[in-house]
């Protein structure tokens, strides 16, 4: 039996399935984006489909650290969206 990989949400620092967890990605281009099939190239951050771990994400600022960058407020909403229709 293979063993799933295991990523770190960015809201509650609970370690879970990759599958289980919502990537959002930095490129090379530095725009930001939600990948919903976990393929795309450059900089990835997990966060459980759990509104609370989006606010405590967006509160910390966390994400903007791990990017270094700020981040929009319709990347959150946008990401808020995904979480909700889940």
């Amino acid at each position: 039996m293979k063993k799933q990989p295991q990523r770190t949400c960015m809201g509650c620092n609970q370690k879970k399935d990759k599958k289980e967890l919502i990537r959002i990605v930095k490129n090379k281009n530095n725009e930001i984006s939600i990948d919903r099939t976990g393929k795309k190239e450059g900089r990835g951050a997990y966060i459980c489909d759990d509104v609370n771990c989006l606010d405590k994400l967006i509160k910390s600022k966390r994400l903007e650290r791990v990017f270094e960058m700020s981040i929009s407020n319709e990347i959150y909403e946008s990401l808020r969206g995904v979480i909700i229709d889940k």
